[in-house]
């Protein structure tokens, strides 16, 4: 596990007198109702035909059972196309400054979503469930985390969700989870306030994007290291699942 990187630490810094700032503009409320509302469309426009045509598969889900290293290899492609997507809009939205940076917040968490659901795709995983959605929230949260206490609490809950995927009684979820004082009912409040977090997060790592000037600059970096990082996070997290369902590895729970 890795300590979030100092960029993500200096920004957020950097960034407080401004962060206030877009914080009134933008209630954390609406924040919330943002990343509910984006991760199902974000299930929705996640094409599934070109993941098909370029696997050669005729179903995605034969994918959980093809060649890891195929996998791999889409899934590379959809992260570096995300990048390149997320440079080219923050930089746009950056040189609009404050009124760019309301429109490129929600833009950000969709292509990030988005992505986080074609990689998926890419190892056999489409999104049918709740728990499979909060399961993208929670792989979001890990990789928008600005520091380690919060990249602990994150990963805490993505493994909990992943025990809930893989169907075990809740019974013996909650007694391996009990170290942790988590629950059924527990995991989901802490994934609710993980994303309350996550919000908070992307407008600090971004506040300085309102500045004339720099915007743009800002602006590119900071989505570019933004969809760098959730790339890789869902990246690992979907090649685990992919090991523990061909039982490459045992689930580490």
């Amino acid at each position: 596990m890795k300590t979030p990187d100092v960029f993500s630490q200096a920004i957020g810094l950097l960034s407080y007198p401004a962060t206030r700032a877009i914080q009134q503009a933008i209630p954390e409320t609406a924040i919330l109702l943002i990343f509910h509302a984006v991760n199902y469309l974000a299930n929705e426009i996640a094409d599934i035909g070109d993941i098909e045509k370029a696997a050669g598969v005729s179903q995605i889900r034969d994918l959980k059972n093809k060649d890891l290293k195929l996998s791999d290899e889409l899934s590379n492609s959809i992260h570096n196309w995300a990048i390149g997507i997320a440079v080219a809009q923050g930089g746009a939205a950056g040189a609009a400054g404050l009124v760019g940076l309301a429109a490129d917040i929600p833009a950000i968490i969709m292509l990030a979503l988005r992505t986080i659901h074609k990689i998926g795709l890419c190892y056999g995983y489409e999104c049918r469930s709740e728990m499979d959605k909060n399961f993208a929230l929670g792989i979001l949260s890990v990789s928008g985390a600005n520091s380690m206490s919060e990249k602990i609490e994150a990963l805490e809950t993505l493994r909990f969700i992943e025990l809930t995927i893989a169907k075990q009684e809740w019974k013996t979820i909650a007694e391996k989870a009990a170290g942790r004082q988590l629950s059924k009912e527990g995991g989901i409040i802490a994934l609710r306030n993980l994303v309350k977090q996550l919000g908070i997060n992307i407008t600090k790592r971004k506040a300085m994007q309102a500045v004339p000037v720099i915007g743009a600059v800002v602006g590119a970096s900071v989505n570019g290291w933004y969809l760098k990082d959730v790339g890789w996070t869902a990246r690992r997290s979907f090649q685990e699942r992919w090991l523990v369902d061909n039982k490459k590895i045992k689930g580490i729970y």
